[in-house]
Order: C-alpha cells, then sequence, then structure tokens
C-alpha cells in the first residue's frame, strides 16, 4: 500500500530513498517512463521508491483564474501511482513561502534532511526553487555533497508512442497536450498517450431518482471545480468498488430527453454487475471509449432500448480495452 505524506505533517524522515520529482499531472507515458527507471534502481538498492510533487499547482496560489484544469483527482493518482511501484508519496504543501524558499534550501530539507536521497530522477527539463532558478546541472552539484545522484531523463515522443497517429510525432507526451485532447473528445488518442484511461472521480449524491423507473439506476457523481472533463456524450468505462472492477455505463451532459432548454450538467453512470448503497462514497470513474452523442428520444420506450444497447456497448468496449494492471 501506498503511504501519502505531507510536508505539513508530524516530523518525517527516511534512513534512505530513490526520489523522482515532478508534476505529475494525469501519470501518463512520459512520466511512467520516469517511474520505471527510479523503479529500478530503487530495487537495485533495496530502497523505498518516493515520489515527490505539490499538494496543489502552484497557479492556484499566483493567478487561481489561470490555473490549468488537472487531469487526475488524488484518488486515481494514489492508485496509479501504487500499480507503478511507489512506495512513498510525499506532497509538498504550495504556499508564498515554498514559492520563494530558494533552490539550495528546498534540495537540503527536502532531499537531504526528510527523504536521505540516494538517487534522485527527474525530467530534462526539470527546474526547482523559487522563480525556477534551480537546473539539473545546480541540482548534480548539490548531490554531489549531500551524497545523491541525479539523472535527467529524455522526455518521450508522440512518435516513441505510435508513429501512426495524426499527431506530429516529435511532438512531446505531456499533461498539456492531453489536457487538450480530453477537451476537444478525442479520447482514443488521449487514452493512448496516458497510458490508461482518463479517469474523474467524486462522491455519489442523490439525483431524480428517474434511472430507476427506467430499469437503470444510475449513481450520481459529484465532480469537484478545477479538473478536465470531456465533451458532452456517452461512454463506456469502468470502476473499482472494493478493488473490483465494474463496466460503467457513462452520460455526461445536461440530460436534454428531459430538460431541452438545458438542465444541470451531471455525471451519472450505471455500474453493470453491481447493486451497492453507494451515497457517500468517492468513487473513480474511467473513460474508456465513447459510445454516442447526447440525443432526444421519442418516448421513454425508445430511450430504455438505447439504454439497453449503451450497457451492451459499453461492457464490450471495456472487455477489449488492453490488459494493464488499473
Amino acid at each position: 500500500m501506498i503511504e501519502v505524506l505531507s510536508s505539513t505533517s508530524p516530523s518525517y524522515s527516511l534512513d534512505g530513498s530513490v526520489v523522482t520529482i515532478g508534476a505529475f499531472d494525469g501519470l501518463h507515458r512520459g512520466h511512467l517512463q520516469l517511474l520505471k527507471e527510479a523503479r529500478a534502481e530503487a530495487e537495485r538498492r533495496s530502497l523505498p521508491l518516493v515520489v515527490v510533487t505539490f499538494d496543489q499547482h502552484p497557479m492556484r496560489v499566483f493567478a487561481p483564474d489561470r490555473a490549468p484544469r488537472l487531469l487526475m483527482g488524488p484518488l486515481i493518482r494514489h492508485r496509479l501511482l501504487q500499480s507503478f511501484g511507489v512506495d512513498v508519496l510525499y506532497l509538498l504543501h504550495f504556499d508564498q513561502e515554498r514559492a520563494a524558499q530558494p533552490p539550495a534550501e528546498f534540495v537540503e530539507q527536502v532531499l537531504g534532511d526528510t527523504l536521505s536521497a540516494v538517487a534522485v530522477y527527474v525530467g530534462e527539463n526539470f527546474s526547482y526553487g523559487a522563480n525556477g532558478a534551480g537546473s539539473i546541472a545546480d541540482l548534480e552539484q548539490q548531490g554531489t555533497s549531500l551524497g545523491f545522484t541525479v539523472h535527467g531523463s529524455r522526455l518521450l515522443t508522440v512518435g516513441e508512442v505510435d508513429d501512426s497517429t495524426p499527431l506530429e510525432a516529435s511532438t512531446v507526451v505531456s499533461a498539456t497536450l492531453i489536457r487538450s485532447l480530453v477537451q476537444e473528445g478525442r479520447l482514443d488518442l488521449a487514452n493512448l498517450l496516458l497510458g490508461h484511461p482518463f479517469g474523474l472521480e467524486g462522491v455519489v449524491v442523490s439525483g431524480d431518482r428517474r434511472g430507476r423507473t427506467l430499469g437503470f439506476p444510475t449513481a450520481n457523481v459529484s465532480l469537484g471545480d478545477g479538473f478536465v472533463r470531456p465533451p458532452d456524450a456517452v461512454y463506456a468505462g469502468y470502476t473499482y468498488l472494493s478493488e473490483q472492477r465494474y463496466p460503467l455505463a457513462i452520460s455526461l451532459g445536461t440530460r436534454p430527453m428531459y430538460y431541452p432548454d438545458g438542465g444541470a450538467r451531471l455525471l451519472e453512470v450505471f455500474i453493470v454487475g453491481a447493486d451497492e448503497d453507494l451515497y457517500g462514497r468517492e468513487i473513480p470513474v474511467l473513460f474508456v471509449a465513447k459510445l454516442r452523442d447526447q440525443q432526444v428520444f421519442d418516448s421513454e420506450a425508445v430511450f430504455r432500448q438505447q439504454m439497453e444497447r449503451d450497457v451492451q456497448d459499453a461492457v464490450a468496449a471495456v472487455e477489449a480495452w488492453p490488459s494493464c494492471s488499473f
């Protein structure tokens, strides 16, 4: 089980660790490449692998209105990091004080005093400290005195993932690129570059219970602000309940069948094979593929028939999804 710690928690230190530092939004294939390198070193040294990241995007402190929408929440991030073999997630609280911290002080405090790093893995474009003034060269120099080595991992390109996509092969795989693909509804490409399904998460809340009258009781998932969302549509996906995976028929939208003038934008999921009371529980919703656009039907009978097809198509899409540990 991954251990999640915060820099605001009581005093914490390790006797040695292999560390990787970054934003890790989305945990895409480029991040996975970095984590694999660090994981191999941690196993070779029989030390814990620690991921260091901020507890919020820095832009949320400096310019909240311009902060990018994130690709994942903590529930999905923790599950993914655990599946990648990470032992400790160390969350740095980001505020004005942290933003002003000199690079050398950051390294000594976090990598030295707290984590006792022996090896540090970062992307080749890594910078740190106040105004991003610290470079990999600076990190290497300080590592020499503190007793750790530094490894700058080359950035992954789209062509290295799949050279048959319509994207420019030399484009670097990044959270910014994947964020745009999700928002444009290009879920197949987004999931390809992620290496796992894009996901949202939230708490199940009470709805209008109309799905029960149609024979498809749905769970309404309340979504927090600040996260990327795909366009309104019906999707196939899956969730986890008590560590078991269940297929989902997902509806994201304003329910034009019942609110032709526009209702509240909701995320509703029909969980195939489960009938649990989920009110108040937080669940992940992983998006595998788009099934169709939102539609208005001539009658509830026709709508019910379409929902039956949606469920069948969702199960088939999930079964066809490439096997992965998440």
